[in-house]
């Protein structure tokens, strides 16, 4: 077996004399030693490739481009096989210590954190249009569609270990964290595409001692916790068809934002932007939007509100242009066709819950930093007319709502199995708008965790017939989406 050896990347001049980052430095040094004959550029037979690979998918960025994705603990990257043809994929990052980023104060629970290790090579290799079949060390990989029949979307599925608030879900129990089971279902939906809204990382904190539903996570920002977190529970689904990943929240750079620029950004991994060093952050918290075609019509416009906050920014506030820049962007690519889904982790339409009258749920509007911005732009609409359907996550409940004003219908998939927040009322309370201009026709909800999916009327139509699944396959709700028909039954 090969040993991998790491760097140490990241704020060296404060950290590297730290007790823990040279324990860890001594363990790198004696794994990287292990092997004095390890050939880095040396080959080994397919089979041992497929050994050491340890995720493979196919992921889409901006203008519907297809990249191929492969995480590997040899010493090089595994060649990509198209329709026969054999080329080896780049190396997208190198095996690395990230340093232990600085605490920050809202960041307060990760008193505990470490350096993040990633003793694992990322590689990639955008795919040739139009081959007929692809694969990675004999696993094949699935293809993009150009006008997928069936979508699969969902969100916030990681398993919480949050000391803040002690709040530490049960990991090693399929009935408290539902995402392996919900992923093992929605794989047998047999979709087109798969959509993330985002979340994906929450193991935080040590499991505390006695726990045993949680008992030896892993945790911290490495990639072993990334791997339990998305990528092992995640396998049945990646293996099904391409993603389109969205930014959630706990990808902002002073939480798993590295990882993220690592493993899952379909964008070029680029220092400065990759979420190492604190400096840095204003660059890799912030990244332009983007279009994805889906034929008939249709599009998605990927959102990254990551480092959003919940409360409306003043002109003055630095992320106000930059949220503003981004929305001069959205409404340029709402024009390229008549049915635009916009994808954003945080709802700009929706609803959250927040527990704290003995009467019950207090229901709290949309996110009110990004309507303060859109409403500049858009006063009523908050949205180009050809922005139809917005999809998101961060509030951990499924949400449907359709509106007697002119607003796009809007549909929260936070319920892919992450702890699940307080049921919102089946009847909203009669002053209960998500923003101040948009009047509710039809509103559903459910914490029950699962998955939503999207389905064509007819072959290269835009309009979608939309279903929320639970994990298990039970269908809750149905509604119909187009241009000029929102309804929910």
């Amino acid at each position: 077996m090969e040993c991998v050896s790491l760097k140490l990347v990241g704020h060296q001049e404060s950290t590297v004399k730290s007790a823990s980052i040279v324990s860890v430095s001594l363990i790198i040094a004696c794994v990287a030693a292990c092997r004095t004959d390890f050939q880095p550029e040396a080959k080994v037979e397919p089979s041992a490739a497929a050994n050491q690979l340890q995720s493979a998918w196919v992921e889409i960025g901006e203008g519907g481009q297809a990249i191929a994705r492969a995480i590997t603990v040899a010493g090089y990257c595994p060649d990509l096989n198209q329709d026969g043809t054999l080329t080896a994929m780049h190396v997208r990052a190198e095996p690395a210590m990230l340093a232990q980023r600085p605490v920050s104060v809202t960041n307060a629970m990760m008193s505990s954190a470490k350096p993040a290790a990633f003793p694992v090579r990322v590689c990639e290799l955008p795919l040739k249009p139009g081959i007929a079949a692809a694969g990675i060390a004999g696993k094949p990989l699935p293809l993009p569609k150009p006008a997928p029949l069936r979508i699969l979307v969902l969100g916030d599925t990681g398993c919480r270990l949050k000391a803040e608030g002690n709040a530490f879900q049960l990991c090693n129990d399929d009935d408290k964290w539902a995402f392996p089971a919900v992923a093992k279902t929605a794989a047998r939906f047999a979709p087109d595409l798969v959509i993330h809204v985002g979340d994906y990382h929450y193991r935080e904190s040590p499991c505390p001692a006695g726990v045993s539903a949680c008992k030896d996570s892993p945790w911290g920002y490495g990639w072993d916790a990334w791997n339990a977190d998305f990528f092992q529970p995640a396998a049945p689904l990646l293996d099904a068809a391409p993603w389109i990943l969205t930014r959630g929240n706990h990808e902002s750079c002073s939480r798993a934002g590295a990882g993220w620029w690592r493993l899952l950004d379909p964008r070029a991994l680029q220092q400065g932007r990759d979420c190492v060093a604190a400096g840095d952050d204003a660059m890799g918290d912030f990244s332009a939007p983007y279009s994805i075609p889906l034929g008939g019509g249709s599009q998605l416009i990927v959102f990254d509100s990551s480092k959003v906050s919940a409360k409306p920014l003043a002109k003055s506030d630095p992320a106000y242009p930059l949220y503003q820049e981004q929305f001069d962007q959205v409404d340029q690519l709402a024009k390229q066709a008549d049915f635009s889904i916009f994808i954003s982790h945080h709802p700009v339409l929706g609803f959250a819950p927040e527990k704290g009258t003995a009467a019950g749920v207090i229901v709290r509007p949309g996110n009110a930093a990004l309507q303060s911005v859109l409403a500049d732009r858009h006063p009523q609409r908050l949205f180009d007319s050809n922005i139809q359907l917005l999809l998101a996550g961060h509030v951990h409940l499924f949400e449907a709502i359709t509106f007697q004003t002119d607003h796009p219908m809007q549909i929260v998939s936070g319920n892919g199995g992450s702890s699940p927040d307080a049921d919102l009322p089946p009847q909203l309370p009669d002053q209960a708008r998500p923003f101040e201009q948009a009047r509710v026709a039809h509103f559903n909800s459910t914490s029950q965790s699962g998955f939503m999916t999207m389905e064509r009327v007819a072959v290269s139509s835009s309009e979608w017939t939309l279903k929320s699944w639970d994990k298990s396959g039970i269908l809750l709700m149905t509604c119909r989406v187009s241009k000029t028909k929102k309804d929910c039954g």
